[in-house]
């Protein structure tokens, strides 16, 4: 059975709401042979990744950037994850993964520089992006959380063949 990591941060209802649908759509009834495994970033483990066969992250943009229990989460796992240093220290591309991921974000005016944190740390990992990045401004609406339920659900059928 292939396993599914989410690791959220999820600190105010409109993000949580979002992740409860990425997890609702993850445990869709037409997708089988998927274990969803649901982690706090601060919770979450190297041991955690390593036994995942895919990932959905999530997480706010707080000023301009990823949040900082997600931050903290990638600090804790990148080395035994399998994360790239270049020369000068800073995670290099890997050339792409093996290991798909998807990843939502929600912010009150912009997502941008906290979408680009959390790509500029996973490209140095052996994953790849499965999905469109789901950004989410203002308030969560119903087109949201549907998109959010198809992030979850695309992730677990990846991951079953389907």
């Amino acid at each position: 059975m292939a396993r599914l990591l989410v690791v959220q941060h999820c600190p105010t209802p409109a993000v949580r709401s979002l992740g409860d649908a990425v997890v609702a759509g993850a445990h869709d009834d037409a997708i089988e042979g998927i274990e969803v495994v649901v982690r706090q970033a601060l919770e979450a483990s190297a041991e955690d990744v390593l036994a995942a066969d895919g990932y959905l992250l999530g997480t706010p943009a707080n000023f301009g950037y990823m949040s900082g229990a997600l931050k903290h989460f990638f600090d804790s796992i990148f080395l035994q994850a399998g994360g790239a240093l270049g020369e000068d220290g800073s995670g290099a591309q890997t050339g792409g993964g093996k290991k798909p991921y998807g990843l939502w974000v929600h912010g009150r005016y912009d997502t941008t520089g906290a979408v680009r944190s959390v790509q500029a740390i996973v490209q140095a990992l052996p994953w790849r992006q499965t999905a469109e990045v789901l950004e989410v401004l203002g308030d969560v609406d119903d087109d949201a959380l549907g998109a959010a339920y198809e992030l979850g659900g695309t992730l677990a059928a990846v991951l079953s063949g389907a």
